[in-house]
């Protein structure tokens, strides 16, 4: 065995030798370790910083918020457009012609071409009969009209057992078209008023209710009384039965469209003596609407010489003519 010993130990060194030989230089093993760290910084998954936030975030934000704002903007550029459009065309439209004019055009020019009469300064007595929950009550009432041919004042009362008394007050002017009032009010336990503000072309409520645009030939719900009485005094030809008369009539707290229809002549038996009176109504419309029937009578210059308002709940005030004084 002790030859093979000095062998063996000449083959391990041979082979130590060989590895030795075959190990790669340390600068190998240096160049070879960047490519893993390189790998493992993950500096390729995250965000390029050479394509930051420019492209990806300031692009979008621009590109939606303007279709948004584009919108509205369009839409009222149209509407501002056409309502441009509607008033130089009526500024350029020549004064007779009732043809192709705007919308508002053909209403006021067969306002104006509307005659009027309107009837002499009169103080109205009335004899009052009242229905409130089912209980019949008599009282008086009193119209006061007076005109100069310029301006006007009216003043409608009426008392009662048991009712709070209550005053309707219209003050205006007078013009080819009939009243234009200035100031109404309404009183029964507080007074509230209407005022028309016709620079402005508006209607303003002391009860703090928002404004109402004031249309031509508006009235308040005293002076609508005497208006269509110098519109049917005016020219009787043209009301006859089923004709509708419309009028923008305003209270103390809001304005509405009332539509009146005439019925036609009636005979009544009036506490005054017996009358033939033209009928109209104005029917409601709406839940809490009043019922208004008006009797105008021909042979009194078409004073209103019957007035019959009826509530929603049936309670009633039906004013009857009684006696007249003059001036």
């Amino acid at each position: 065995m002790a030859p093979f010993r000095p062998l063996l130990v000449l083959t391990v060194a041979v082979l130590a030798a060989h590895a030795l030989l075959l190990r790669p230089p340390r600068e190998a093993v240096q160049s070879a370790v960047p490519p893993a760290r390189a790998f493992l910084t993950r500096t390729v998954a995250a965000p390029p910083p050479s394509t930051p936030p420019p492209v990806a975030s300031a692009a979008p934000v621009p590109t939606t918020a303007k279709p948004r704002a584009a919108g509205p903007v369009a839409g009222r550029v149209v509407e501002i457009g056409a309502a441009a459009i509607a008033s130089a065309a009526a500024a350029s439209a020549p004064p007779p012609a009732p043809v192709p004019a705007p919308a508002g055009a053909p209403a006021t020019a067969a306002a104006s071409a509307v005659a009027v009469a309107i009837p002499g300064s009169v103080r109205l007595h009335y004899k009052v009969e009242l229905q409130r929950g089912g209980l019949a009550l008599t009282g008086q009432g009193e119209l006061r009209w007076r005109q100069d041919g310029q301006n006007y004042e009216a003043r409608l009362e009426f008392s009662a057992p048991l009712v709070r008394a209550r005053t309707q007050h219209s003050t205006g002017r007078i013009t080819a078209g009939g009243l234009a009032p200035r100031r109404f009010s309404d009183k029964a336990r507080v007074e509230e008023a209407t005022h028309f503000d016709r620079e402005q072309g508006r209607l303003s409520f002391s009860s703090n209710r928002p404004d109402a645009p004031l249309l031509p030939g508006a009235q308040d719900r005293l002076s609508v009384l005497l208006q269509l009485a110098a519109l049917v005094a005016g020219a009787p030809a043209k009301f006859p039965p089923a004709t509708s008369i419309t009028i923008q009539t305003a209270g103390t707290r809001e304005a509405e469209l009332w539509v009146f229809m005439v019925e036609g002549q009636e005979q009544l038996d009036l506490p005054g003596g017996r009358v033939g009176a033209l009928k109209l109504t104005r029917s409601p419309r709406k839940e809490y609407d009043v019922k208004v029937e008006l009797w105008l009578a021909p042979g009194m210059d078409y004073v209103p010489v019957r007035l019959r308002l009826t509530q929603p709940n049936g309670d009633s005030v039906d004013q009857q003519w009684s006696s007249t004084d003059r001036g």
